[in-house]
């Protein structure tokens, strides 16, 4: 949806300045443009450290390109657990060793495509078993080390978000700072006629204009939307927590899956009758 809403967000504002007889040359002012996202790429690689522009780069790729998880999403989620519990309760720990060593070859973690893709969550899922299998822990020293993970995953993850909406932040007054330039390049033509004049103060605003719509319109509600990601990716993880302290517990694979179920926000969750039948599905293709 980001593409869509980039999309409105163009076509209502440069639409609007066409209908209102305006004219789009006036506004394309290169030497604007590279000032003001000179200065804001200048400052955004001053403020941050490699490791989150990297990590900066990714999210707001995703943020404009990814999908947010959705009830199928969870469906496969929980549908792969249960199998995966099934497993380890029928034939032992030893059973689902190879699946959590190697899970890049495990035959159930291939068939759920969507849990692969996010290697966050496979790490998150195998190293906690692992862990389990070689350690006595109780079910509270695995509530508490899952959420030690999702906790230090998020501070990383905010670090990347407050980085672009600082940069978001910045460009209203870089804005100025181009229309600035303007205005004083433009006094070098003084005596060059009112219309010279005006085309030169003209470009010079274009300079504020460019700044606060690339603020309010593109780079703040990018901000906000990697945020959400955030939360998102926060509530899968939230959701594989709840059935491993339940399967820590000593609870029965259904059982567990279910405390992950009624993890999930009510808008994404399966039905009880729509587990059901996965999980009956998931059965017979063991």
């Amino acid at each position: 949806m980001g593409i869509v809403g980039a999309i409105v967000v163009l076509f209502c504002v440069f639409g609007g300045f066409v209908f209102a007889g305006g004219h789009l040359h006036v506004i394309w002012q290169p030497f604007e443009v590279l000032i003001i996202g000179g200065a804001a790429l200048g400052g955004f690689i001053i403020a941050n450290p490699i490791p989150r522009i990297t990590l900066t780069m990714k999210m707001a790729t995703k943020a404009i390109f990814g999908k947010p998880y959705n009830k199928q999403a969870y469906v496969e989620l929980l549908q792969m657990m249960f199998r995966l519990f099934q497993i380890f309760r029928k034939d032992g720990p030893q059973a689902v060793e190879k699946h959590i060593e190697e899970p890049q070859s495990s035959e159930i973690f291939k068939a759920y495509p969507s849990f692969m893709k996010n290697h966050h969550a496979v790490d998150f899922l195998c190293d906690t078993m692992k862990i389990t299998l070689s350690a006595d822990l109780s079910q509270y020293d695995v509530d508490d080390l899952l959420d030690v993970d999702i906790k230090s995953a998020h501070e990383e993850e905010h670090g990347a978000q407050h980085a672009v909406a600082s940069v978001g932040d910045s460009l209203p007054g870089l804005g100025i700072v181009a229309a600035v330039l303007g205005i004083v390049h433009t006094m070098d033509y003084l005596d060059q006629g009112v219309q010279t004049i005006g085309g030169l103060v003209a470009a010079a605003l274009v300079g504020t204009f460019l700044g606060v719509l690339a603020c309010y319109g593109f780079v703040a509600p990018l901000a906000s939307k990697m945020g959400a990601d955030i939360e998102n990716e926060g509530r899968y993880m939230q959701v594989i927590k709840a059935a491993l302290v339940a399967l820590q517990r000593g609870a029965p694979p259904l059982v567990c899956v279910e405390f992950a179920r009624r993890t999930i926000y009510p808008g994404e969750r399966p039905t009880f009758e729509e587990m059901d039948a996965a999980s009956k599905e998931t059965k017979a293709a063991a």
